[in-house]
C-alpha cells in the first residue's frame, strides 16, 4: 500500500472514531508498527492529527501534558470532589481489598472510609498516613515518589501491584472522553493506574464534570472499564450506563 494511502486511512479512521492506536492501525493496514508510527509522525508534523502515546486523536480536540500539583488541585472544585469523595466511599463492604490511587479526589474519600476489616493498597503516602491513624490496615506501594502529585511510581510500583487481587479500586483521572477513555499527563504515572485496574475486579474513575471531553496525554484504561462517579449529568454522555452521580 503507498504511503498516501495509509495517510487517507488513517485519517478516515480518526474522523470516524476520534482516537486509534497504533495497534489497532496496524491490524487494520496490515502495516509494521514502525511504519505506522512514521506516518503518526508524519501526519502530525502536517498539523492533520495529534500524536499521543501509543496513537493518534483527531486534532480538532486539545491535548495537555501539564499537571498541577497537588496543592495547586485542591483548590480545584472542592465541593465536587467532597461529595464525590463520599459516595464513592459508600462502595466499600466489609472484607473489600481495596486500591486506593494517589490524587486529590481520591484523598476526599478518606473522610468518609470506616470499614476497618477492609485492607488498604495505595501509592500515595499521605493516604496512608491518614488510613493507618484510622486505624485502618494499610499496603504502601514501593517505588520513586513523584513530587508534583505525592504518588509512587516506577517499574517497582508496577511489579508489585500485579502480585495482588483487587475486589475494588479507586482511581483519579484527568481527562475522560468515549475514544480515548481515561487519560493522565504522565505516562510513569499511567503505567501505575493500568496495572492496577488490571488487577481490580471492579474499578472506579472518580472525577468532577470539568474532567469530561478533556484528553491528556496517556491513556491509561478504556472508557468502559471503569465505573464513572462524578457529580452531575454530562451533556453527550447520557446514554452511558457506567456513569453514577453521587448523592
Amino acid at each position: 500500500m503507498l504511503t498516501k494511502q495509509r495517510h487517507e486511512m488513517i485519517l478516515k479512521l480518526l474522523e470516524e472514531k476520534g482516537s486509534i492506536t497504533v495497534t489497532e492501525i496496524r491490524d487494520l493496514l496490515k502495516a509494521s508498527e514502525s511504519t505506522v508510527r512514521r506516518d503518526i509522525t508524519a501526519l502530525d508534523k502536517e498539523g492533520r492529527l495529534v500524536k499521543v502515546f501509543g496513537g493518534a486523536i483527531a486534532n480538532k480536540q486539545s491535548v495537555t501534558s501539564h499537571e498541577y500539583t497537588v496543592a495547586q488541585k485542591e483548590d480545584f472544585s472542592r465541593e465536587e470532589k467532597e461529595k464525590i469523595g463520599k459516595f464513592a466511599a459508600s462502595f466499600i463492604e466489609p472484607e473489600d481489598f481495596i486500591y486506593l490511587d494517589a490524587g486529590t479526589t481520591t484523598a476526599y474519600m478518606l473522610n468518609y472510609i470506616e470499614e476497618k476489616s477492609a485492607t488498604y493498597v495505595t501509592n500515595a503516602v499521605v493516604h496512608a498516613q491518614r488510613l493507618v491513624a484510622k486505624g485502618m490496615k494499610v499496603l504502601l506501594i514501593g517505588g520513586e515518589l513523584k513530587a508534583s502529585t505525592e504518588a509512587v511510581i516506577g517499574s517497582q510500583a508496577v511489579q508489585t501491584i500485579k502480585n495482588y487481587h483487587f475486589t475494588k479500586g479507586f482511581f483519579g483521572v484527568n481527562g475522560v472522553t468515549r475514544q480515548s477513555g481515561f487519560t493522565t499527563p504522565d505516562a510513569s504515572e499511567a503505567a501505575v493506574k493500568q496495572a492496577a485496574v488490571e488487577q481490580c475486579r471492579k474499578s472506579f474513575i472518580l472525577c468532577d464534570y470539568s474532567k469530561f471531553d478533556e484528553i491528556s496525554s496517556v491513556t491509561f484504561a478504556s472508557f468502559y472499564e471503569g465505573e464513572i462517579i462524578t457529580d452531575r449529568r454530562i451533556s453527550g454522555y447520557e446514554d452511558c450506563k457506567n456513569i453514577m452521580i453521587a448523592r
